[in-house]
């Protein structure tokens, strides 16, 4: 065995007790943390101008993207 399988295997044997519904909590955490941050995020940043129409600010299509993830991930 190489260096890189005994390195794989410490790594392997930190992370196997860690139980699923942990990391499926931390992920869908994140996913709902980076929602309310683009949430919060003016108007000025996520359109190209102050005239343009709604369906070309990019916070409302970011969140309906991270929506359906969040749906998605916590079903699965």
């Amino acid at each position: 065995m190489t260096p890189l399988h005994h390195i794989g295997n410490f790594i392997r044997e930190l992370v196997v007790p860690i139980p699923l519904w942990c990391v499926r909590a931390l992920f869908l955490g994140t996913l709902i943390a980076v929602l309310i941050w683009v949430v919060r995020l003016p108007k000025e940043n996520t359109t190209p101008s102050e005239t343009a129409p709604w369906y070309q600010n990019l916070k409302i299509w970011a969140c309906l993207a991270l929506a359906i993830q969040i749906v998605i991930y916590s079903v699965f």
